[in-house]
Order: structure tokens, then C-alpha cells, then sequence
């Protein structure tokens, strides 16, 4: 009996990485993006057993089935006031963003909600909450998808067109994704610095890696970001490897902010250093997810195996 395939590809591009031809002839992609999540995570007035314990200025201390007010209040402050100040630096600018958004989150801001609409950002659905979809059932994680759409829909006059997941996706996320329908894309991968087809659920599926390390969690990680400096220091490094080597193999960058953590002062001044950075470079395009998709789709479609 011979044995299944490795479920795994470590090849990827190898050498031979296409040349992506953004537009402009573009050196580098750069996206934002917005997670929101504030009012969609773990707490006990949603039933849950317990308050959200992950990415909070501090190590939680509440036992379980003990509303912890300091965990909430934290997130209620990613929607009150670190949202607008990224709104309003990335307007400055000029930026677009792509939200990774919660659909309970912003069915319960719809201020927020106008204001990215406004903005002309796309939305990615972040899930229906922000929980983790490896812990659910095939048939509940497929419920979860098919309410965020709807949600989403309702929020903003329009479907969602990517998908992401908390901490990840459970083995079956990306077949119902594919199986939902409606989605140009997933970023549930780290696995690369450009845009890949995945064929393995029936039909083609892009994928739009996203990326950790160019992220605003890392101040919630012990061995992460201590300071503004560092945060600025680390995506400056980042997209000057990427723009030399854009003068012969044009890549893809991402930039992962949370209203909470990214939004605080002295850390939302050092994205404010960087955007004024990035835009003393020519050849940057500053675009959002959909717009890479619909670029990949066109220019670089799946071949047939």
C-alpha cells in the first residue's frame, strides 16, 4: 500500500520566484493592515467561560468564570481611541488598508464600520468572533464563515473577499472557505513573500501569505518589541531588504496593526516614522489585499498541473 502525500510543500518558488509585474513596475507591494477585533473576543457577557487572555498590555490574572474588567477594558479602548488614531495617520498620508475585521466587532461600532467604508479600506473576514477556529467542529467553523459573510455584507453593502483566522486556521478552514464560495482569496499562510494558488480543494484558491514578525503582537510577546524605536527599527530593516532586492525580484510586504496595541501613542508615533519613511521612496505601491488578488488573478493566473 503505497502511502498518502506529504501533506506539506517546502519547495514553493524556489529560485525560479515569478516576477509579480505590480503595477507601475512597482519594487514592492505594502499593505496594512487593521485588525479589528474589539467586542468580538472571548468575555463572559458573550457566554464564554472565561475573559480573553491573549494580546493585552499585561499577564491576565482573573481566574476562569471571573469577568476580568481590565481585559475588557483594553480592548474597549482598541475601539474608543486607538481605531481613530490609525484612521487619521494612515489619512495623513494618503494610505489605504486592508481590516482584518471581526464581524461582531464592527456590527457593534457602526461608526467604525462607516469609517472604513469611507476610507475606501476592503475588509478580510476575521471571523464571525475573534476565536479559534481549530478548537470548532467542521460544521460549526462552516456556520462561523457563513455569519461573518452575511454580517459583513449587512455592515458595509458588500461581501467579504479574503478570509484570516485567529492564531490560525484548523485543518479544514481553507476547504470551507473554498467551499463558501465568494472568497478571491485566504491569508492563512506565512509560508512565502508572494501570492501562491493552492489546487488541492477543487478548484483554484490564491493565497496571500500575512506575516508576524512585521507586527504590532510582538509588543504583547515577552521576547517581542520593548519600544517604539524598536517597532520602527524592525519594519524600516524590513523594507530595505525587501526595496534592494525589488530592483530584481519585486516582493510583497505586510504590516499587522491592533487598535490596542498599535494605537497607543508612543507606538503609533513610530508607524507614524515609518509611513513618513516609505513615502520618500519611489516605486512603493501602497494597496490593499483585494487589489493585490484581483492584480495576482489577472497577471499570474493558476496553470493547469
Amino acid at each position: 500500500m503505497s502511502e498518502p502525500p506529504y501533506p506539506r510543500d517546502l519547495v514553493g518558488y524556489g529560485r525560479n520566484r515569478p516576477d509579480p509585474r505590480w503595477p507601475g513596475r512597482a519594487r514592492l507591494a505594502l499593505n496594512f493592515v487593521l485588525n479589528y477585533e474589539e467586542g468580538s473576543e472571548y468575555s463572559i457577557p458573550d457566554g464564554d467561560g472565561a475573559s480573553e487572555t491573549q494580546l493585552l498590555e499585561a499577564t491576565p490574572s482573573m481566574p476562569p468564570g471571573v469577568r476580568d474588567m481590565n481585559a475588557e477594558s483594553i480592548y474597549e479602548y482598541g475601539s474608543r481611541v486607538g481605531f481613530w488614531r490609525l484612521i487619521d495617520i494612515l489619512g495623513e498620508f494618503g494610505a489605504t488598508a486592508t481590516v482584518f475585521g471581526c464581524a461582531l466587532a464592527l456590527e457593534r461600532n457602526p461608526q467604525a464600520a462607516a469609517a472604513i467604508k469611507a476610507a475606501g479600506f476592503d475588509v478580510c473576514s476575521h471571523g464571525w468572533r475573534w476565536i479559534k477556529h481549530w478548537l470548532l467542529k467542521p460544521e460549526e467553523e462552516a456556520e462561523h464563515i457563513r455569519r461573518a459573510v452575511a454580517s459583513l455584507s449587512k455592515s458595509f453593502g458588500e461581501r467579504p473577499l479574503g478570509w484570516y483566522c485567529r492564531t490560525g486556521p484548523s485543518v479544514n478552514t481553507r476547504k470551507l472557505v473554498v467551499e463558501e464560495g465568494g472568497f478571491l482569496y485566504d491569508s492563512d499562510s506565512y509560508a512565502d513573500e508572494l501570492p501562491y494558488w493552492d489546487t488541492s480543494h477543487g478548484r483554484p484558491h490564491l493565497v496571500i501569505p500575512y506575516s508576524v514578525d512585521t507586527n504590532d503582537t510582538k509588543f504583547a510577546n515577552p521576547a517581542g518589541f520593548g519600544n517604539g524605536d524598536e517597532f520602527f527599527a524592525y519594519l524600516k530593516d524590513s523594507f530595505d531588504c525587501l526595496y534592494r532586492e525589488g530592483a530584481r525580484h519585486p516582493g510583497m510586504m505586510s504590516v499587522g496593526l491592533h487598535m490596542r496595541l498599535a494605537g497607543r501613542p508612543g507606538r503609533a508615533e513610530a508607524f507614524r516614522r515609518f509611513l513618513d519613511y516609505v513615502k520618500r521612496h519611489d516605486g512603493v505601491w501602497i494597496c490593499r489585499r483585494a487589489d493585490i488578488a484581483r492584480h495576482w488573478i489577472a497577471t499570474h493566473p493558476c496553470k493547469p498541473t
